[in-house]
């Protein structure tokens, strides 16, 4: 692609440093200075950033069609991406709070990223073979996909709706509450309290490990999964569940089918709900 300007090796600090740029290479510069300045590429159109460095805050806000390289954003970089569309982040090192907000069709490839409050009410967003560290991670964001990363937080993909997550480490409390529409595969999904009041919430093939997992959810299911720490599982919900090897114990699931190969205890009888008709089989094993 050939650019009508090309910005190289400069360093810029002042407020709007480049705003409003259309078509440009801007490379090797840093964003940093004692003017202190914001918004520094603000409603710049078909951008390429590369291998630059960015202190300040509020680099990208409302860019459309741009593609940033080898770029380190500081935990200074506050709030970095805002309101954006078609923008590709490849090998770049997110280190701002509320990194990205309210964007869509997004993409990171091969990125670390240490950001509290990222990726809130987002769409289109695509995260592979990246680390995310995020105390509330893709919050109330939609269509999603998520492959061959690691995420460690607090509350993750809350309100999330039309996910994929595969071939992923999930280390993270009061994961998926409130989602919908969430398949998540081979993955290794820790935390406590995982999944309530989800719906249509799907596990093929993954290690889920954790207290009071899955509960008041509806259209649950979990496919060839293994549970370990899983202890009053299923409460009140309903969910069809195929488990390789054991669950500590399961507590008044509201409806539909729990195999294992053992339960260790099937908690019943202070339900306000009605006993329920789930039912549960022991001793199943997959061919």
């Amino acid at each position: 692609m050939e650019y009508t300007k090309t910005y190289q090796n400069q360093c810029y600090d002042e407020e709007r440093a480049l705003y409003g740029v259309r078509n440009v290479l801007v490379e090797h510069c840093v964003f940093d200075g004692p003017a202190d300045g914001e918004s520094a590429l603000k409603e710049s159109k078909q951008i390429m950033v590369r291998d630059c460095q960015f202190m300040l805050r509020y680099p990208f806000w409302h860019v459309e069609h741009g593609m940033l390289e080898d770029c380190i954003m500081s935990e200074g970089c506050r709030a970095a991406l805002w309101y954006d569309q078609d923008v590709v982040i490849k090998n770049c090192s997110l280190g701002g709070i509320k990194a990205l907000r309210e964007c869509e069709d997004i993409q990171f490839h091969n990125c670390n990223i240490v950001s509290p409050e990222f990726s809130w009410r987002c769409g289109d967003v695509l995260v592979k073979d990246c680390s995310l560290t995020s105390e509330y991670p893709f919050f109330e964001s939609k269509n999603l996909t998520v492959e061959d990363s690691t995420i460690k937080g607090k509350y993750s993909f809350q309100y999330v709706e039309n996910a994929v997550i595969s071939d992923c480490v999930l280390d993270t409390k009061d994961a998926f509450w409130h989602s919908r529409n969430v398949t998540v595969t081979d993955s290794i999904v820790k935390g406590e309290y995982l999944g309530w009041y989800a719906e249509n919430l799907k596990f093929v093939r993954c290690k889920i490990i954790g207290t009071q997992p899955l509960c008041y959810a509806k259209g649950l299911v979990l496919e060839d999964c293994t549970m370990e720490g899983t202890d009053l599982a299923f409460e009140y919900s309903d969910v069809t569940a195929d488990i390789i090897g054991d669950i500590v114990s399961v507590k008044n699931p509201l409806s539909g089918r729990i195999r294992a190969n053992d339960i260790g205890e099937v908690v019943r009888g202070d339900s306000v709900r009605g006993e329920g008709d789930c039912e549960i089989i022991t001793g199943f094993r997959r061919a």
